[in-house]
Parts: C-alpha cells; structure tokens; sequence
C-alpha cells in the first residue's frame, strides 16, 4: 500500500476544485509522548488517507500538529478514528472561521524532531510544566485589566494584518528567535499576569512552558488560540477582542474575523490585508499586495521580479542558479527587532 502521494500536485488540486461535496478545514494538535513516530505517521496515513483527507501533519515525539480538510460526510468517521488513539480521544477541533474547505488537496504528514521548532536544547525544560489555559470568557476578563500583558506568539506577518486589542509583538521571523525574545522583553515584568495566545494555541502554550521555566508566575494561554476564541465568543455572544485578520498556514493565507483592514500594501501604502508570494518564482516573497499593484506589477514584489518573470524561462533558471534567497517574507520589523535587541 502507498504511504505518499504518487498524483501531481497539479491534477490534485484540480480533483479538489472538482469535488461535488464540501469540505471543512480543521486544525488541532497535542503534546503527548509516541514512542515511534514512523511506525504511528504510516498507520496515521493509511487511515486518513481512506476518508478522502487531505491536509499537512507533522508527526514527533512530542506529540502531533495538523491542519486538514476533511470531507463533510466523513467527519463523523473521522471522529470516531480520533477516538480510537489514547492520546487524541476527545480532543478539541478546530474549525476555520473562514471556511470553505478548499485549504489543501494534497495529504502529507512528516516526521519531524519537533511538531513546531523551537530551538529549546535546555534537557531541564518539561513542556508539560505549562501556564494556565483561558477560554475566550476568561481572557476577556483578564485582558479588561490594563495591567495584563498580552504576548502574541506568532510571526511578525501574522501579527501585522490581524491581532487582539493591547497585544505586544515580538517582532520575529520564527517561534525559534520569539522565545529568546519574550523572555528578554519582559524580564522586568515577572510579577504581572501574562497571557499569551496564537493561531492555533500549539506556540502559546509551549510558549507558557518556556517563560514558567524561566521563572514567570503569572502566565495563562489561550486555549484553543485564535480560532477557537472567535467561534466561542460568538458562540457567547462575548465582544471579539481581536481585530483584522487571522493569517493561516494554507492555500487562502488569512481568514477574516473582523472587517477592519489594519495593515497596507508594501507596494503603495493603501489599506491592504492580502499577502500573497511574488509570481517570480526564483523570489517567491510573502508580501501585502492590493488588486491595483498586482496588476501594475504582475503579482511581482518589485519592478526586477517583474522584468525578471517576463524573461524565457530557461533564463529565469540561469538567474536563480546559486542564488540565496534567505527567508522569503517581507519583514517591516526587522529593523525594530534589532533596536529592542539593541536597547535591552
């Protein structure tokens, strides 16, 4: 039996538009002990891969993270395969706010040394000695209190287009670089309550385990993260604290919580929340683009990837040949990242 994908990428996501069914992005993730994640990732493909699920899923350890879409008509069996798993009976799901199902069409699950990289090589540090979850309700109440901190775990470009009322950020590329970080910018705010959040809830709560390992009381995450405080403030009919958008690791990069356009264009300036990558695949960027510089510049990020794009194609692969492209995000903060690391 097949244990990958042996279909294009191309033909599977045309399969995908084709559909006649609906689908529903989910997420969830938990931190739990497999003794062998090879033998746990094979035996996971096959029984998803059964109910038509596509998504990607990284497999460790320290337990599980994935992002799926699961057929509408399988999610009870989905479910109930869940069930079967100790360590995930019963878990919490996700559902995308913005949810049209069309997230992935592809199946991958990897093993990895980590379900989410965090540079920790510290053999004291126990995950499990983690801060207090909050629901929606709670962090609500705890954030109408001036004196609370609120830590946003996630990377500078999520924060930039979508983020809670008050919320600092820690103006990074990767989880690996916040941590360091978070610790340095608040060590003189170690009494105070800290609540920290993200996409999913999977960073914010290692992220919890790591400041109470150095040595904060006070610390609380919100369980769930984003997504599941949305749909229970809703459900409670609480005021949503977040603002803007929510970015997401998948085909449609955002999902609108509220309307408000809190970021602009890299390009021009305007109101703008939607990141796309540069059509020049020898750049690749993620970038904030609007409508009106995608067509003057052709999806590029710049007038060189533009021209560049427009060259024949065997040019354009002599071009990218050795070049270090480096990370491949449009990073506003960087110079702010280094004048904190600077003045603290």
């Amino acid at each position: 039996m097949a244990l990958h994908n042996r279909v294009s990428s191309k033909e599977m996501k045309a399969r995908m538009l084709a559909e006649s069914f609906k689908r529903i992005t989910i997420s969830f993730y938990q931190y739990a002990e497999i003794k062998d994640p090879s033998q746990f990732r094979d035996e996971l493909y096959v029984n998803l891969e059964k109910l038509k699920i596509f998504g990607r899923i990284y497999v460790a350890h320290e337990g599980i993270n994935a992002q799926i879409s699961v057929p509408e008509f399988n999610m009870d069996a989905f479910k109930y395969y869940l069930d079967t798993i100790p360590f995930l009976k019963n878990i919490r799901l996700n559902i995308a706010v913005d949810n049209d199902g069309q997230s992935f069409w592809l199946l991958k699950i990897k093993v990895r040394g980590k379900i989410v990289a965090d540079g920790i090589d510290d053999p004291t540090f126990n995950m499990f000695r983690k801060g207090q979850y909050v629901d929606a309700k709670a962090f609500n109440q705890l954030t109408d209190d001036r004196t609370t901190i609120v830590v946003d775990m996630r990377n500078h470009y999520e924060y930039e287009v979508g983020h809670f009322e008050n919320a600092i950020e820690i103006p990074s590329d990767t989880f690996r670089e916040q941590l360091p970080m978070a610790v340095n910018m608040l060590k003189d705010q170690k009494d105070k309550n800290i609540v920290m959040y993200c996409t999913g809830g999977i960073r914010c709560e290692k992220a919890s385990a790591w400041m109470k390992h150095n040595g904060f009381t006070h610390v609380f995450h919100l369980e769930g993260g984003i997504i599941n405080y949305v749909h229970q403030a809703e459900g409670e009919h609480l005021p949503v604290k977040f603002h803007g958008k929510n970015f997401v690791f998948d085909e449609r990069l955002g999902e609108k919580v509220t309307d408000e356009i809190i970021s602009r264009c890299h390009q021009c300036g305007k109101p703008c929340d939607r990141h796309v990558n540069c059509k020049n695949e020898g750049c690749h960027l993620l970038f904030i683009q609007c409508e009106e510089c995608a067509g003057k510049f052709k999806g590029c990020c710049s007038t060189d990837c533009m021209h560049e794009l427009e060259l024949p194609e065997d040019e354009r692969i002599q071009i990218r040949k050795g070049r270090q492209n480096g990370q491949k995000i449009f990073n506003k903060s960087r110079d702010r990242m280094k004048d904190l690391l600077e003045r603290s």
